[in-house]
């Protein structure tokens, strides 16, 4: 039987027939997207954990895994701990790990497809001062033992139309091969799929919930591109679609045009681009030239088509999520006690029925109880868990659009979860609604803005292990860069358009989880009398109410309550005319004045 303990039998058999005394396996493909098609599901096929960042290290007598602060749960259940140890991504850094481990001379291997080229030069050298190797090798370990691996995806790809994208691709490369000129590089190496999705007004199905084609792109000074992927997948009319200028070659043909970039100067982002890239550019001689992808800027601020699209997608959502919260309350009154996947599917049944959806944006996280303390849960690991009274039900999902984007959480009271639960729910509604009421001048980075989110619950010793916001993409990633809030540094400054999560929460392990998540837009901000400067803010998109049963209302501010107040005002004013009957009296109820 094909055993983790025969995979890693198998691994460390291929690393000793190549003189190897450790083999790096992240959660990672050669795209280095957050999100993988299952050939690309190396980690989970070694080591069986299903979360979504993650790294292995496979030695000859142990194996250990490393996973961040949202999986020290999850890794635990999914991953046996008489093969693996566990290890903290973060509060023990893997390199310095392994390098007090090995003797002077050791070889480690990596595929450097999956590693980025920063995290290529900082572990090289962090091994280096040991005396070890960092070895790349040229051939996959994990794919060479893996004999059942699932075939690529090949389904031709969405032409998205100006009415949807608002710019042309032609104009998008324009702009961008402008900015390559003002940098004097000759050409950009466009590694991110989603990058290239935007540029070419491109959508495809080759990854589960983003709308990708896998693919890179080289857009050289003059606007010329070159597209690297599978041209089974571009549909009839790409060519007309693009414009003059783009040529499709296959996968395998990047290192040859990388080869005739000899002596150029070729803009490439260490942060999004893969070790080999980097590698292959350096042997043929270009000049790497260290910058930011060129595209994520313009990709993260929306124009305004865009953001028509994204209101409009976000009020099409909420109506399937006030549907399905109608229903659930009734359901729970009625003593029909579901499982989370009974209620993710009936979610994702209510919106598949909306206009203009394509996909979930991700697997839903439907957590009942305990489980809502796994910040990524997933009920389809295991048995699903059931909604029990006097407890909180999580339901964190969201949708793909051809016009929009959305991700929403929610917690609801099942019954009476007690004042505990309220207290904490609503340290964290008061963190939501200070960073949803904030106020800032340009040049503000969300690491600015995120104490704002976990004031309260630091006040009562509190605090949660993830960030605060995330960018997201408008029929793109639900995860996007390169704006987000959090506790870590980000030098990069919130601007008109951008699109981001508000979603501080709180975890009690074995107990309750609690999360409250709207999606936000940058905007203008009126600048009071009497002000100096120009200020922005934040236009909440997601318009659903929040469990008033959780809030305690004695808690809250008169401000905070008014901001409730005037948000559960303005979705029933939104929404309310497009709901009928039972869905429509749920949502007067439930967007009542709290106090």
């Amino acid at each position: 039987m094909d055993t983790i303990a025969n995979r890693l039998a198998a691994v460390r058999a291929a690393m000793h027939a190549q003189q190897l005394a450790a083999l790096l396996v992240p959660r990672a493909d050669e795209y280095l997207g957050e999100y993988l098609p299952e050939r690309n599901e190396r980690l989970r096929w070694l080591s069986g954990f299903g979360g979504s960042a993650g790294l292995a290290i496979v030695l000859p007598d142990k194996a250990a895994i490393f996973v961040d602060g949202r999986y020290t749960v999850q890794v635990r259940q999914q991953t046996p701990a008489t093969l693996f140890e566990y290890h903290h991504l973060i509060e023990e850094p893997h390199a310095a790990w392994l390098a007090d481990r090995l003797p002077a001379g050791a070889r480690v291997g990596h595929d450097p497809r999956l590693h980025t080229a920063a995290w290529h030069k900082t572990t090289a050298a962090t091994l280096a001062r040991r005396g070890v190797q960092l070895v790349a090798l040229d051939d996959n370990l994990v794919d060479s033992c893996w004999h059942d691996r699932p075939p690529a995806p090949v389904e031709p790809a969405l032409l998205l139309d100006s009415e949807l994208t608002g710019r042309s691709s032609a104009d998008k490369r324009r702009e961008i091969a402008t900015q390559l000129g003002s940098q004097a590089a000759d050409a950009a190496l466009i590694f991110a799929p989603d990058s290239v999705a935007w540029l070419l007004n491109l959508r495809g199905h080759d990854v589960p919930h983003l709308p990708l084609v896998l693919a890179h792109a080289l857009l050289h000074a003059d606007g010329r591109l070159e597209v690297f992927t599978d041209p089974r997948k571009l549909p009839a009319g790409f060519a007309v679609h693009a414009g003059e200028g783009v040529g499709v070659l296959s996968a395998d043909a990047l290192d040859t045009a990388l080869a005739r970039l000899a002596g150029k100067r070729v803009l490439l982002d260490p942060e999004t681009t893969n070790a080999w890239c980097r590698l292959r550019l350096e042997a043929h001689g270009a000049e790497v030239v260290e910058a930011p992808d060129p595209v994520l800027l313009p990709k993260a601020c929306k124009n305004a088509a865009e953001i028509a699209g994204m209101r409009a997608a976000h009020r099409r959502d909420a109506i399937a999520m006030v549907r399905f919260l109608a229903w659930l309350d009734a359901e729970v009154d009625a003593g029909r006690l579901h499982d989370e996947a009974v209620l993710a599917e009936r979610l994702h049944a209510l919106r598949a029925g909306g206009e203009r959806f394509h996909d979930l944006s991700f697997d839903t996280i439907s957590a009942a109880g305990a489980n809502a303390a796994l910040c990524h849960y997933r009920h389809s690991d295991s048995t699903p868990g059931r909604l029990t009274m006097d407890s909180v039900y999580l339901v964190d999902s969201g949708a793909q659009y051809l016009d929009g984007t959305t991700d929403i959480t929610r917690t609801v009271a099942i019954g009476d979860p007690g004042a505990e639960v309220r207290r904490l729910a609503t340290l964290v509604m008061k963190g939501h609604i200070a960073l949803a009421r904030a106020r800032f001048p340009e040049g503000t980075t969300g690491s600015q803005l995120d104490v704002l989110a976990r004031q309260f619950l630091w006040r009562q010793g509190f605090d949660y292990d993830h960030g605060t916001g995330h960018g997201v993409g408008c029929f793109l990633s639900v995860h996007e860069g390169p704006q987000r809030i959090g506790k870590a540094g980000n030098a990069v400054a919130l601007r008109p358009g951008m699109v981001l999560s508000d979603e501080p929460g709180y975890y009690r392990e074995g107990a309750f989880g609690i999360r409250h998540e709207n999606l936000v837009l940058v905007t203008a901000a009126a600048t009071p009398a009497g002000g100096e400067r120009p200020m922005f803010g934040f236009e909440a998109l997601t318009l659903v109410p929040f469990d008033r049963r959780l809030l305690d209302a004695a808690l809250l501010t008169e401000s905070e309550t008014a901001w409730l107040d005037e948000y559960h005002r303005l979705v029933r004013e939104t929404i309310g005319p497009l709901l009928e009957g039972t869905d429509r009296h749920w949502l007067e109820r439930a967007t009542r004045a709290l106090r």
